[in-house]
């Protein structure tokens, strides 16, 4: 099971290493890589957020916007046969391709 981490809108994936004998993660959902870590739970929650907080000054100092988790766009690669049917099932009923996979999306993982 994977753990994650939430802090100002960030999620951290919480990871162990048995050879080091550390807790590990990154901020996930964005493309910039930032890592923290911690040899207890304590220390990693507070590295995570110290490594937000550090990300978040960096950024504005830098005057560059701090990237979102999830913007909400993705490619998704599928067989043309089944792009067409879904394409056409979408026309049928009258709703946009992205709304049908959106809702299809949403029944798969809950």
């Amino acid at each position: 099971m994977k753990s994650t981490m939430s802090y100002k809108d960030y999620h951290g994936s919480v990871e162990f290493s048995d050879e080091d004998n550390v807790f590990f993660g990154r901020i996930i959902g964005i493309n910039d890589r930032i890592t923290f870590e911690g040899d207890n739970v304590k220390n990693l929650r507070k590295d995570f957020q110290e490594a937000v907080d550090e990300y978040l000054e960096i950024c504005m100092q830098m005057g560059k916007e701090p990237e979102k988790e999830y913007k909400g766009t993705f490619n998704v690669r599928i067989a043309p046969a089944l792009h067409k049917e879904l394409a056409i099932y979408s026309f049928s009923q009258g709703r946009t391709l992205n709304s049908v996979v959106e809702e299809a999306i949403k029944g798969y993982i809950k």
